[in-house]
């Protein structure tokens, strides 16, 4: 028996970067004192999320991992609390930016680094202005807590980021996330899309999922946006174990038993009937096995 009590945290962001690091440290300290073990707070939450518009002086609030003030503070913590935690952060890396999450384990060491992959681009969510595609590939860290799979909000909607990291040995997958009105279409709400995308990959993968997202009205130089919250806890078959609503400041949690899951995920046969040898069109951009070629006349 190997029982993890994980918690998904989730918040409304101020304008000043300091209101927002107390806070997150207060929401994790309770989820500790709650009895988590795992905890995954928001996308980005140090800051407001500035990609609502474009504006170079936004690349000011990035840092180098190795000396970065955000991931210090919070390894710390998760050291002084004996928890593993989440920490997202906005990675300068020479002449690249990142959107990045690194884990602390529960004495303090970093796990390793995952940089977003899938890096979405519309009205209110400009991040291909800031962000270059992760080069770390999919990441499953090695923790006191079990393997921990880490995708990072748009990474979410995407089954092959889900079904990797379940590959390579994820008993948890999590998402922190910042996702809200479309401005565009103020009419659109993609919440229970959103949850159902991931509800899917647990059921597909037979492992919990932990998405956290943010809450609260963002307006920024050419539009707004509210975040609308809803984070959630799945257990592995996908059924929602804890729900948030779309305004609150929450801690929520659920405790799975890991050796369960993996007894379970065996004897159900999802990965050893797999076909590998049939799945090539998923490595190619059009569903073809090989390039196009144009006919010589």
């Amino acid at each position: 028996m190997r029982p993890l009590t994980v918690a998904a945290l989730q918040m409304a962001c101020a304008p000043l970067r300091a209101d927002n690091l107390d806070r997150m440290e207060r929401l994790i300290s309770k989820a500790a004192a709650e009895g988590a073990t795992l905890i995954v707070p928001q996308e980005l939450f140090a800051d407001p999320y500035f990609c609502k518009d474009e504006s170079s002086s936004h690349f000011d609030l990035a840092e180098e991992f190795s000396t970065s003030s955000v991931v210090q503070r919070f390894r710390a913590l998760a050291r002084e609390l004996n928890v593993v935690l989440l920490i997202s952060f906005f990675e300068r890396a020479g002449q690249n930016f990142f959107n990045s999450i690194t884990v602390a384990d529960s004495d303090g060491t970093l796990c390793g680094l995952y940089r977003k992959s899938h890096i979405p681009d519309g009205p209110g969510y400009e991040e291909k202005y800031y962000f270059t595609p992760g080069d770390t590939g999919f990441q499953v860290f090695a923790t006191s807590a079990g393997a921990v799979g880490v995708g990072i909000c748009w990474d979410q909607w995407f089954p092959e980021c889900a079904r990797s990291l379940a590959l390579r040995g994820a008993e948890v997958l999590c998402y922190p996330s910042a996702i809200g009105s479309e401005p565009q279409d103020p009419t659109y709400d993609s919440s229970a899309h959103w949850q159902r995308v991931m509800q899917g990959h647990a059921a597909a993968n037979m492992v919990p999922v932990v998405a956290s997202n943010r809450v609260g009205r963002e307006v920024g130089a050419s539009t707004e946006i509210t975040f609308y919250g809803s984070s959630f806890i799945t257990d592995g078959t996908g059924e929602l174990v804890a729900t948030a609503d779309r305004a609150s400041e929450t801690v929520l949690s659920a405790t799975f038993d890991l050796d369960e899951l993996a007894e379970s995920r065996a004897g159900f046969g999802l990965f050893r009937d797999r076909r590998p040898d049939l799945y090539g069109a998923l490595a190619t951009l059009d569903g073809f096995h090989a390039q196009v070629k144009t006919e010589r006349h």
